[in-house]
């Protein structure tokens, strides 16, 4: 007899670090591409553009991190404070544990009887681990890992704050601005769609959504250049 295999793959085990990316590579993008652009519409030269560029992509990967590692944490934290709490309930009162599991199980279609049998063969095996994850949805898919969110957040808000300052070396100083912008459109649109993709959601909706965004970022900024250029100048 043959063995039958089951083999899927979840969008769900990728949100962690997929949502980080995609957040770290967009910001990096937008936030770069947006201050080149607003610095170019002023009137600076291609040095003090590159440098603003540059400081952006600096401050915005340390700022990623910092946000993303500050946030987690306090999303681990949290999870620890409940799940500390659910240890000593189920120290102090553990009949009163196996009817919530068993209620909760009932809850999603269990007969009585089936359920009871499932909380009790659960919580012999593993009692806190079935309350972490049937009670309050702590799971390892889920798990918060504030150095991993951290990193990534960085890692990508720099990949993608590199595409306009690579734009920025390779043009004249008057084609800065236009070039800068269009090149961003177009890695806005690549990102979102892989974004999407990866997640399993639509290409189509998740590149113009990301795109709209980045541009309306863009021109808000090249406003405020254009006008405080002027104003200066």
């Amino acid at each position: 007899m043959s063995r039958l295999s089951h083999s899927e793959i979840h969008m769900v085990h990728r949100i962690g670090w997929l949502r980080a990316a995609v957040l770290g590579a967009n910001d990096g993008l937008v936030s770069t591409a947006s201050l080149v652009v607003g610095v170019a519409a002023a009137g600076s030269g291609k040095p003090e553009v590159m440098i603003a560029g540059l400081a952006g992509l600096m401050a915005g990967a340390m700022s990623m991190a910092a946000g993303e590692y500050v946030s987690v944490s306090s999303q681990t934290d949290a999870e620890q404070a409940d799940l500390a709490r659910e240890s000593r309930e189920l120290e102090e009162t553990p009949e009163a544990e196996l009817e919530e599991l068993t209620r909760i199980y009932v809850e999603r279609g269990l007969d009585r009887d089936l359920a009871e049998k499932v909380a009790v063969q659960l919580t012999e095996r593993d009692a806190l681990g079935s309350h972490a994850r049937d009670e309050l949805g702590i799971s390892e898919t889920f798990t918060a890992r504030p150095i991993q969110a951290a990193l990534v957040s960085a890692l990508t808000f720099a990949v993608g704050a590199v595409l306009p300052l690579i734009v920025v070396l390779l043009v004249s100083e008057a084609q800065i601005a236009p070039l800068v912008a269009g090149s961003t459109i177009l890695g806005l649109a690549v990102l979102g769609g892989l974004g999407a993709s990866a997640g399993g959601a639509g290409v189509v909706r998740g590149a113009t959504r990301v795109t709209l965004w980045g541009a309306l970022a863009m021109a808000a900024t090249a406003g405020v250049g254009a006008l405080f250029g002027v104003a200066v100048g």
